[in-house]
């Protein structure tokens, strides 16, 4: 990997060796400590390098729901407004169960070749046109509220929700003006604001944000999302904050409503919770993407790249390491 600025190896520990290792950044008490590049798609990666979210797009999704509870718009505790779910069970599904990943929908959240997986069936199967409305359609298999299981289709069903609050004052709604609505508003309450000036979020066909997998943008962009939730929720400059996100919104984000036996992780509200780091939040990807905030101590990590899901877990203690050796000091 190229370094940009180094810590030195002692604090900060290669890992590049664990699949390909895109980009690490670590920032402490506002300083960059660390901000190394490597190589990967068979090119360079650097400082304008955008790359992938995948599932880190889901905390993004967190927010905005966050900006719309700010707003007056929501109330997580109400049930989602979901229209095909009206005069079904599913009418009971609640925003905050759709956030917790406790819908007791059923779906298979698997990203190899098996006999079933939804969430590929969704992006580029029978789901391709309406994410959202293909998650909603799946059976209850599970009582609501009491079940957690993982699922990229909540999260695009809470977009499919958000879209329509979005457009609550257009008679006729079209994709084309769903998705102009939605990047509108993700532009201007989040992008910009954090200017975060690379980020380029995606829509599916029926014009809803792919809150579930789709935001591209640079390590450093990453970070200034990580540093809104580092600063409970508020855009911090000059000395002055402007809040975003409800006061609440970060706690909201880590309290801990289950414990994954296979990551040996915790989950709150569409952001995970590493135990071995008090009071963190973490935003995770497919193939090792990570933006790690530990607002107490002030702490943002990224690490991007393309590692093969037997070596996650390996990267993931060694960035758990570099949280606990920086914020130590």
């Amino acid at each position: 990997m190229g370094e940009t600025q180094a810590f030195g190896e002692p604090l900060i520990p290669p890992v590049a060796t664990h699949g390909e290792t895109h980009a690490l950044l670590v920032q402490h008490k506002g300083e960059m400590l660390f901000e190394a590049y490597g190589s990967g798609y068979a090119a360079p990666c650097g400082p304008s390098s955008t790359h992938i979210s995948w599932s880190m797009a889901k905390s993004i999704t967190h927010a905005l729901v966050g900006m719309l509870v700010k707003d007056g718009l929501v109330d997580v505790t109400a049930p989602a407004p979901v229209a095909q779910w009206q005069g079904t069970p599913c009418a009971a599904i609640t925003w905050q169960d759709l956030l917790e990943m406790r819908s007791g929908l059923e779906w298979v959240e698997d990203y190899v070749d098996g006999e079933k997986s939804h969430v590929i069936d969704m992006l580029f199967g029978k789901g391709v046109a309406d994410h959202g409305a293909y998650a909603a359609a799946l059976p209850l298999t599970a009582p609501i509220g009491t079940v957690w299981n993982y699922s990229s289709g909540t999260t695009n069903i809470l977009c499919c929700c958000i879209g329509d609050i979005l457009c609550r004052d257009v008679v006729q709604v079209t994709a084309q003006v769903r998705e102009e609505r939605f990047l509108n508003f993700l532009s201007t309450r989040l992008f910009e604001p954090l200017n975060m000036s690379s980020a380029i979020a995606k829509c599916d066909a029926a014009g809803n944000f792919v809150g579930s997998s789709y935001v591209y943008a640079t390590a450093r962009d990453f970070m200034k999302f990580g540093e809104l939730y580092m600063n409970g929720g508020a855009v911090v400059k000059d000395g002055t904050r402007r809040q975003l996100l409800p006061d609440h919104w970060v706690n909201h984000a880590r309290t801990v409503v289950a414990n994954d036996a296979v990551t040996e992780t915790q989950y709150g509200a569409h952001w995970w919770i590493w135990p071995e780091c008090e009071n963190s939040l973490v935003a995770t990807g497919y193939e090792g993407q990570y933006t790690v905030v530990i607002p107490e101590k002030q702490l943002v990590m990224v690490r991007l790249g393309k590692t093969d899901t037997s070596l996650r877990p390996a990267v993931m203690h060694q960035l758990q390491q570099i949280a606990l050796k920086v914020t130590n000091l």
